[in-house]
């Protein structure tokens, strides 16, 4: 099934994208958006590796971050990051962006309205730039690599990660 993709435009820099919604809270997931480009993490509350503790329908929390592997464009995955704009690379307004989600969204005319916060149950994938489940993988020596804000790291052993 194909999904419907609506144009949005950066309040930045003006220029149009792509876009859809994800509900998190029918799609049993939680999110990130990485903190240096347009990419989002989407994570399935079903495929959780065992031993971390995720809190579906909402952005993830901090604690959940060192868990999972940079987007593809190297970005880190945050809690408190917003969507980026894919041409001019800066944080959208969440507010402004109402303009054009609720313009589009079918539900707005029986009264639905936005969030108006890029925390809640819903996020936007934004030119398709989304990745699944990207938890780290484990090493060849069965541990997942984590680095902590203070830049040392971790291991946790291959116990840990598998998925239910």
């Amino acid at each position: 099934m194909s999904r419907e993709h609506y144009t949005g435009t950066c309040d930045k820099c003006g220029e149009a994208f792509q876009y859809y919604l994800i509900h998190n809270g029918f799609n049993e997931s939680a999110f990130a958006y990485s903190d240096s480009d347009s990419y989002v993490a989407l994570l399935d509350g079903w495929k959780v590796p065992i031993g971390i503790s995720l809190r579906p329908h909402d952005q993830i929390e901090q604690t959940i971050e060192n868990y999972l592997s940079p987007s593809p464009l190297g970005g880190l995955f945050r809690s408190g990051a917003s969507p980026r704009c894919p041409s001019c690379n800066q944080p959208m307004d969440p507010e402004k962006a109402a303009d054009y989600i609720e313009r589009d969204a079918p539900g707005t005319a029986k009264g639905w309205r936005w969030q108006r916060s890029w925390n809640g149950v819903y996020c936007i994938v934004i030119n398709d730039m989304v990745v699944h489940d990207n938890w780290k993988t484990p090493n060849k020596e069965g541990c997942r690599q984590l680095r902590d804000p203070g830049g040392s790291r971790s291991c946790l052993t291959s116990d840990v990660h598998k998925n239910i």
